[in-house]
């Protein structure tokens, strides 16, 4: 188990404005958007950082310091390798919230390193829980993890569902895909043994080149990656928690699907998830 470090808590902010009681999920909409951005915090061009996964367990934790955060994170039953708060009060949305944090906290809200997050509102203030979690001990190989990937892709399919700003219908099931699977598996290795995180290979191959490689026929094809989150269940949660990877896993036009992860413990976000959409 790698030693857990704790950043300090980042300090409150203070304005002021009436409050509303909602709006937790769409801040995790809106910072996920952000994150998928292709710009840093000064506005140069940047690859796009990891979806964060919602955690119940983080939304749960209430903390002002670093030796706070990491007890907290003990109780309720979370096992990061690292983690950090943000707080601010005052904004009456979560599109206030979302642009407060950005004017303040942008690096934090754009760091690499951080798959999850938990955010809880009480009247004005919002506290926005960030963490890396340690990697499943049951997480099984690449094919396992890419099969439960699958299951919980489908279950997600069979309901109707909102991806930021579009409701989308429920959608039929899809298929595993075995060469899918290998394109996604490649790509996920690449990244890993790499140290990038990107749709394109430094070389500057793309999703169709890796599928066509395989011996795929695609008609079309699509992809979502992720990092640093250590289970399957993380892994989709962060999916469908950015809109325009919820839009991808609830696509009608995709009829199969594969997925891997590959892990690198020197690599800077230690794990890489690729999944890969078709239609032949």
């Amino acid at each position: 188990m790698r030693p857990r470090a704790w950043p300090v808590v980042l300090a409150a902010l203070l304005v002021a404005g009436p409050a509303r009681a909602d709006g937790e999920d769409e801040l995790v909409a809106l910072i996920n958007a952000r994150r998928a951005e292709t710009r840093d915090c000064a506005g140069r061009p940047r690859s796009a950082a990891s979806p964060l996964a919602p955690s119940a367990a983080l939304a749960q934790v209430d903390a002002r310091t670093s030796t706070e955060l990491g007890r907290a994170l003990s109780s309720a039953g979370y096992l990061a390798s690292s983690a950090a708060t943000i707080v601010v009060s005052g904004p009456r949305d979560a599109q206030e919230a979302l642009r407060q944090i950005e004017l303040h906290y942008c690096t934090a809200l754009l760091d690499a390193r951080y798959a999850d997050i938990g955010v809880a509102r009480g009247g004005s203030t919002w506290r926005i829980n960030i963490a890396r979690p340690l990697i499943a001990k049951d997480l099984g190989d690449w094919r396992e993890a890419g099969q439960a990937v699958l299951r919980l892709v489908n279950d997600a399919r069979g309901r109707p569902r909102v991806c930021g700003d579009r409701s989308l219908p429920a959608a039929p099931p899809l298929a595993w895909s075995d060469q899918l699977a290998q394109a996604a598996l490649v790509h996920s290795r690449d990244m890993a043994q790499r140290n990038y995180f990107d749709h394109l290979e430094p070389g500057g191959a793309s999703v169709a080149d890796r599928a066509t490689k395989t011996g795929y026929r695609w008609r079309v094809v699509g992809e979502n990656i992720a990092a640093g989150q250590g289970s399957a269940k993380q892994v989709v949660a962060g999916w469908l928690a950015s809109p325009g990877h919820c839009e991808n896993i609830m696509s009608r036009e995709f009829d199969e699907m594969g997925a891997a992860y590959a892990i690198n413990p020197h690599s800077a976000l230690e794990i890489y998830w690729t999944q890969a959409f078709g239609a032949r």
